[in-house]
């Protein structure tokens, strides 16, 4: 566990938030306070932690290989191994070793409830052509408040995937092959760069166990969820790069990394997962040299593996366009191209 100590003496844990989630949980199991049989479910979880659902979700993937949770018939993963019954609990923060009355513990923002259902339909929609979207309908047809919807959208604007227009509209950038070059661009000069700088501070417990993922995730390829790949991806593009000093650096690449998204919300659920997998010898080739203090052949690797992405996710997106007819939501106009 990385932690470091403030002026007033206090340790802080800096391990990354689905390690910390982890642990917690773990341990939770292992003293009882979750039962067995007891139903996990992201939501839930993500509202205790004030997360999202994205560090649950990895925390999940890791409980579920040292086989304190598994997966069932139903939604969500249950605690324990063996044939007991699925419980439904109501998870307070007592269960996970809290006190009831945390300081600070609050209800996750609204938007996340409807974030993840929403850039779904938002990055498919892209692929079709520039939208106008209308915050109120948006509102209506997700059942929230408008503001719910507006900082939803606002999240969405981060990344780069909506944008408004001269009269403050919300319009849907939409998704070309132009565009999928120049993100890319700028993930072929940034990201390795970032890496750079990243590498003598990414401890190395930590390097260890997203070797291990990735070992393991190609052993059993194409047995992976798409959450289990969305947490490979993440490990390397997302978590590793986090720790580089530079945060000018990494705000100029959280545009860029729409195209993680892309991968995300097509392979698995759009698409089928590939025949050959799609990127995980590469991520080790980059962790390979990581591992041996090579940063400069580390950020080689990355950007060889960046480049060649392009062409599989052009690829993607356009059987996605070929193949499929948009679910056409109310809050969404098309404009002429």
């Amino acid at each position: 566990m990385d932690t470091k100590v403030e002026s007033t003496g206090t340790p802080v844990d800096k391990s990354p938030l689905y390690v910390r989630i982890r642990d917690v949980l773990a341990e939770s199991i292992a003293s009882g306070r979750l039962p067995r049989g007891a139903i996990l479910l992201e939501g839930p979880v993500a509202n205790v932690f004030l997360s999202t659902r994205t560090p649950v979700r990895q925390a999940f993937v890791l409980l579920e290989e040292t086989g304190l949770i598994r997966r069932f018939e139903g939604r969500g993963f249950l605690v324990g191994q063996g044939r007991n019954a699925p419980k439904r609990i109501a998870l307070t923060p007592r269960m996970l070793g809290f006190a009831e009355e945390v300081p600070g513990l609050r209800k996750a923002p609204g938007w996340e409830a409807i974030y993840d259902g929403l850039e779904r339909e938002i990055v498919h929609l892209s692929v079709f052509g520039r939208y106008r979207l209308n915050e109120v309908e948006l509102a209506r047809a997700h059942g929230v408040g408008r503001q719910v919807a507006r900082d939803a959208l606002l999240r969405l604007e981060a990344l780069g995937i909506v944008e408004k227009d001269e009269r403050m509209r919300w319009m849907l950038v939409p998704l070309d092959e132009k565009r999928m070059h120049d993100l890319c661009d700028i993930r072929v000069a940034l990201e390795p760069l970032a890496l750079i700088q990243a590498a003598p501070l990414i401890p190395s417990a930590e390097r260890r166990d997203m070797i291990r993922r990735l070992e393991q995730a190609l052993a059993v390829y194409p047995d992976l969820s798409v959450e289990a790949m969305d947490g490979l991806e993440t490990d390397l593009h997302i978590t590793c790069l986090g720790h580089c000093p530079n945060r000018e650096l990494l705000i100029a690449l959280r545009r860029a990394r729409f195209m993680l998204n892309v991968s995300k919300h097509i392979i698995g659920v759009s698409h089928r997962m590939p025949a050959d997998e799609p990127f995980i010898a590469e991520h080790l080739a980059v962790f390979r040299a990581l591992d041996v203090e090579d940063s400069d052949r580390a950020a080689k690797a990355l950007r060889h593996h960046i480049a060649v992405s392009l062409p599989k996710v052009i690829a993607r997106v356009s059987d996605l366009r070929e193949a499929h007819r948009p679910d056409m939501p109310a809050y969404a106009t098309p404009l002429a191209r």
